[in-house]
């Protein structure tokens, strides 16, 4: 059975790179009343929808989705490495009945999951542990990227096993909200990250310090105005808290790829893994938006929501 839900936006500098005390202070005073909400459901397994950040999935083979059988933690951004405790059977189980449902998700033995997935997990599990889990990749980072009628099937087709299992499941969504990540791409990529973007495998130490020590120092700049980023819009990022607080999870059906790329941001696509968890919860859903506010320090519209299906 469906527990509840929680989605939330993430960010992988949050560690490193300090906002306004006060707005701080009303984070991770939401973050905590999430963990109480997660303890109050105390689920037996988490179903994680997650971007990737260019760290798992390249392309020399690029699924829209895909459900990790087994897998690891990169480890990226302070996130902690190591391999996840994923239920093989269960989640072979979940990938068989959404693949009936006629949803086309691959399967992987060896996903590497990043802060993307691992974040929320770790944030969340302050109160009860949520390590149990079952990793589903939604493509976000790399077009071509599922629409988001088939975002929503998946999230359909995953729900309805997740209320027929014995297990309390507890569905996350994780991403978003307005952010432009500095993320390379095919068109524009020099021949040396071109090859990366399709052969992929792991970065040595050197180049992964040197990746993310880019990431966190465009906090300042970003917050000091100082960067080519795209601005946060706080204005978008209400839209779609508003219409998924009502249950209205076609909001940006009507909006391609390049105007989400300009409104929300590079980043703003991870907002599919919001979309696919509420859509898991089924029509009539409660929702509570805890916090919303865009954090130019962490580069990121932060956004956390709590969701109970009826």
């Amino acid at each position: 059975m469906i527990v509840g839900s929680v989605c939330m936006s993430h960010s992988p500098i949050m560690d490193r790179n300090r906002a306004a005390p006060e707005a701080e202070k009303r984070f991770w005073g939401a973050i905590d009343k999430a963990s109480d909400y997660v303890a109050e459901a105390d689920p037996d397994l988490v179903v994680i929808f997650h971007p990737d950040h260019v760290n798992g999935f390249f392309y020399k083979l690029l699924p829209s989705f895909c459900i990790g059988i087994e897998g690891d933690s990169v480890g990226d951004f302070g996130t902690v490495a190591g391999k996840l405790d994923i239920p093989a059977g269960r989640a072979w189980s979940c990938a068989e009945h959404t693949l009936k449902e006629g949803v086309d998700v691959a399967v992987s033995y060896r996903m590497d999951v990043d802060h993307g997935g691992v974040q929320p997990i770790e944030l969340l599990s302050a109160k009860v542990p949520l390590t149990r889990m079952i990793p589903i990749f939604v493509n976000c980072a790399l077009a071509p990227r599922p629409t988001m009628a088939r975002v929503r099937a998946l999230g359909e087709a995953v729900g309805r096993w997740a209320a027929s299992c014995p297990e309390r499941v507890l569905i996350v969504g994780s991403g978003g909200l307005s952010h432009d990540p500095p993320i390379a791409s095919l068109d524009t990529a020099t021949p040396e990250v071109r090859q990366r973007l399709i052969d992929g495998g792991p970065l040595p130490h050197s180049a992964r310090t040197a990746r993310q020590n880019n990431v966190m120092g465009e906090g300042p700049r970003f917050a000091a105005g100082q960067s080519k980023l795209l601005a946060l819009d706080a204005d978008w990022d209400k839209m779609l808290l508003d219409g998924f607080a009502a249950g209205d999870l076609s909001t940006l059906d009507s909006s391609d790829d390049q105007r989400i790329s300009q409104t929300g941001g590079r980043g703003g696509h991870e907002v599919r893994c919001w979309i696919a968890a509420l859509a898991a919860l089924g029509q009539g859903y409660k929702s509570d938006v805890l916090f919303y506010e865009p954090i130019p320090e962490w580069l990121t519209g932060m956004g956390i929501m709590t969701a109970t299906p009826a």
